[in-house]
């Protein structure tokens, strides 16, 4: 305790000169810890606007990058050859959909039709009734869910809407769910049309021929996704006798993976950053321990004249750049928390609607080892210096 005081009491009789040497720890730091928070608030924000997005599904699509596009093509009586030989695979339905008016009474809107199986892309939870089952699968039924903005525009007066029927030209559907809305924000991710029906609801009333956009498969395993999404493409071209046919896929694992890569590359630049501005703040913290030392050289030769031991001394001199790059960091840790939170509060969470927890213990881990590292890299010779001065010839020197 008496070391600390000690340090106190020399740190603030030179404020300005305190202050300025913790600068650019305080900045290299700032920048470090708010890249951090960013980086793990989008990182969180990113996966919770995804969350809707089912885990164990992926799409399949040929392509366009290829001269035999034709050949490449996706057909509807690929989908069961797929089903049966590739065993990770438990559903693989058509991707598609058609906008049609869709209409309840005298209300009526413009909406995507699409097809769903029974683990649906968009895994939004129901507000009322149910999602589509096997059951409307294997039957056909001309059954809907309907998405919340479709709710809201065919039932104005709200309540449940289970049992009652919409139209889409010709066409009558049973409600039989709606689904909770999505997350408020100006981005929503959004899988599937606003009114699903089962797929091969779909493929009878809507799709024309066997030729297909794209696939959707849903594995058993959402661990076996990049394995699934393989071998279904291997089915595939043994399918068409074209080994040399391309494929590209299609899951959440891609986006989260492809958006996090991008923080990731500038969670570097920024740690390269704060590197060099810490390097920087480090030999300033060192050039100003020595200028203490060399100030304070009287003082050390009456200290080991009465009796201080070099430790004493080494440790005097080692608790003051502690102290010095302990504070840097903590305001530098405080700030960079502040402009994070600020970020990720109007900006982040408006514009994704999906909040993330802030990483508070990660932060404080990385503040720490900074003023550890900085305090052992550029604080320990000053010190040592201090300690090995002769007693003699400090209290000769002027």
């Amino acid at each position: 305790m008496m070391y600390v005081e000690e340090a106190l009491a020399v740190l603030f009789a030179n404020k300005v000169r305190s202050l300025l040497t913790i600068t650019g720890l305080i900045i290299g730091v700032a920048a470090v810890i708010a890249i951090q928070v960013l980086g793990s608030s989008m990182a969180g924000a990113v996966n919770g606007l995804l969350g809707g997005m089912s885990d164990n599904s992926f799409i399949i699509f040929p392509s366009q990058q290829q001269r035999n596009t034709d050949q490449a093509t996706i057909k509807l009586s690929d989908l069961q050859t797929i089903k049966d030989s590739v065993p990770s695979v438990a559903e693989a339905i058509p991707v598609a959909g058609i906008t049609d008016v869709v209409r309840n009474e005298h209300n009526e809107g413009r909406y995507r039709i699409s097809p769903e199986s029974a683990i649906p892309f968009d895994n939004l939870p129901v507000v009322y009734g149910r999602h589509i089952d096997q059951a409307d699968i294997d039957s056909a039924a001309n059954v809907a869910v309907l998405k919340n903005d479709a709710y809201l525009r065919l039932f104005p007066k709200g309540g449940d809407p289970t049992g009652e029927s919409v139209y889409a030209g010709p066409n009558r559907f049973l409600i039989v769910g709606v689904l909770a809305p999505p997350k408020q924000g100006f981005l929503n991710a959004s899988f599937a049309g606003q009114v699903a029906i089962p797929w091969t609801t779909y493929v009878n009333r809507y799709l024309r021929g066997n030729t297909l956009f794209a696939a959707r498969f849903v594995v058993k395993d959402p661990s076996q996704i990049a394995k699934s999404e393989i071998a279904v493409m291997n089915e595939i071209r043994a399918i068409r006798g074209k080994p040399d046919l391309q494929y590209q896929s299609f899951d959440k694992s891609q986006v989260t993976q492809g958006i996090n890569g991008v923080f990731s590359a500038i969670t570097l630049i920024v740690a390269f950053i704060g590197a060099v501005s810490l390097l920087v703040a480090g030999i300033g913290i060192m050039n100003i321990m020595l200028v203490s030392v060399a100030e304070r050289t009287r003082e050390i030769g009456v200290r080991k004249a009465i009796g201080a031991r070099r430790s004493q001394v080494l440790i005097q001199f080692f608790v003051e750049a502690l102290i010095l790059c302990g504070a840097g960091c903590a305001i530098g840790w405080g700030i960079g928390m502040g402009i994070g939170a600020l970020v990720n509060d109007f900006a982040i969470i408006k514009v994704t609607g999906s909040i993330a927890s802030l990483p508070w213990t990660q932060t404080i881990a990385i503040a720490a080892a900074f003023a550890v590292v900085v305090t052992l890299a550029f604080g320990t010779y000053p010190a040592f210096r201090a300690a090995s001065l002769d007693p003699i010839e400090a209290l000769r020197y002027e």
